[in-house]
């Protein structure tokens, strides 16, 4: 039944031989899937005499006899058992296929692609929230680090101070020392200074004191040398030669005088 895009659905007791659209023996409910949850109208009663005399549902008008409870009624009278009971499973088996029904309702196109953008768009927020979170951690991470190297720098240069420090006083307590050295030197006198070389001079060997006077006596000696006598020294490398000049006219006065 029904027209384009818009099906209803007819549950009926007919012929196995004859057309499924064709000439039925007696309807016996609708059923309407478009509506959420689907809705399906059942004549009970009139199912279950079709039933007895030995009817067979087909496949789809089973499974809505079985969310019904129409099956499971009909086995619990064959076992025998209570009205009661029986009416109590099948209201249990039909609350139970309800809640069933209302959440796994039949999704249209339009609310299936509204579906998949809501999960891509959950995705999406997941996935940025997790790339913040990363990003969040990194940076505390570079600045736990960050500070770390500080620290360490700062460290460092603490240590390098101190070691400076502790030069510098080594080098305070050199310098004093030597300072003090050096006043003690000049605080010495002349006097003093003179009386240790006279000491220093006294100690001296006799022997030490002639070898200073022949030394003396030479340097004179070699002070009072004329030019007459490094000639002569000069002379006794070189041949010896007579000066004739000088001695000839001694010779002739000689001569000139009177003999006596």
């Amino acid at each position: 039944m029904g027209r384009k895009k818009l099906p209803l659905w007819t549950i009926v007791a007919a012929d196995s031989r004859r057309a499924r659209d064709g000439r039925y023996i007696e309807k016996l409910g609708n059923y309407n899937p478009l509506v959420k949850p689907s809705s399906v109208d059942l004549n009970v009663e009139r199912i279950h005499y079709w039933l007895a005399q030995g009817a067979q549902p087909s496949d789809t008008v089973r499974n809505l006899l079985s969310r019904e409870g129409i099956l499971l009624e009909r086995h619990l009278r064959l076992k025998g058992k209570p009205e009661e009971e029986i009416l109590q499973a099948v209201t249990e088996h039909r609350e139970r296929h309800a809640a069933n029904r209302a959440t796994s309702a039949k999704e249209t196109p339009k609310i299936r692609r509204r579906n998949v953008l809501d999960e891509e768009k959950k995705r999406v927020a997941r996935q940025e929230a997790d790339t913040a979170k990363r990003r969040k951690e990194a940076e505390e991470k570079a600045r736990l680090e960050a500070e770390a190297a500080k620290k360490k720098v700062a460290k460092e240069r603490m240590e390098a101070e101190k070691a400076a420090a502790e030069a510098a006083e080594k080098e305070q307590a050199a310098s004093a020392s030597g300072d003090a050295e050096q006043k003690d030197t000049v605080k010495e006198t002349p006097a003093a200074r003179v009386d240790a070389a006279g000491q220093e001079a006294s100690a001296d060997t006799p022997e030490e004191g002639a070898a200073s006077a022949s030394g003396d006596a030479e340097q004179k000696d070699t002070v009072k040398e004329t030019p007459a006598a490094r000639v002569d020294a000069a002379g006794q490398e070189a041949p010896e030669t007579t000066p004739v000049e000088d001695d000839a006219p001694e010779e002739k006065a000689e001569e000139k005088k009177p003999k006596k």
